[in-house]
């Protein structure tokens, strides 16, 4: 088994290595990693990563800034994400960070690494570990900043 890491010059932060090193902490799992320029060519580098590479899941992690436009480009992204799972067969795990979900750098910098690790983890679970999931479902689990927990009646 493989997992692949799809990354991004573009990101404020090496999300790629985090992914890895996040992944080597719980399996011995082999990695495959390629970086890409910028969000929307995040697609077909996973799509690679299965079909060339022959990765069995992959992270695509990017880091759209706060401009419409680049929230447009992270939209296009996600769409082509969603397309690549359906032409594969596979399971492609997008974490993005917004530049704007931070108040300044050091939370940026925080999130970007805290997202992607706990990403990384789900990806090992979801590939190794299924039932590890199902245990979690509907507990308001959150990626990066804190869970919000099950809703109350």
């Amino acid at each position: 088994m493989k997992i692949g890491i799809a990354d991004t010059t573009f990101a404020r932060a090496n999300m790629g290595a985090a992914a890895a090193d996040e992944i080597r902490r719980h399996t011995s799992i082999r990695i495959e990693r390629y970086t890409v320029p910028g969000l929307k060519d995040l697609p077909v580098a996973c799509k690679k990563l299965i079909e060339e590479r022959g990765c069995d899941l992959v992270m695509a992690l990017g880091m759209p800034g706060g401009a419409e436009k680049d929230k447009v480009c992270a939209h296009e992204a996600s769409q082509g994400l969603q397309l690549a799972m359906l032409m594969t067969n596979r399971h492609i795990i997008e974490v993005f960070v917004h530049e704007d979900e931070a108040k300044d750098d050091k939370e940026l910098a925080w999130l970007l690494e805290q997202r992607t690790r706990e990403h990384a983890v789900n990806a090992v679970k979801l590939l190794l570990y299924p039932k590890e999931l199902e245990r979690d479902a509907g507990t308001g689990q959150r990626q990066g900043f804190s869970d919000v927990g099950p809703a109350r009646q």
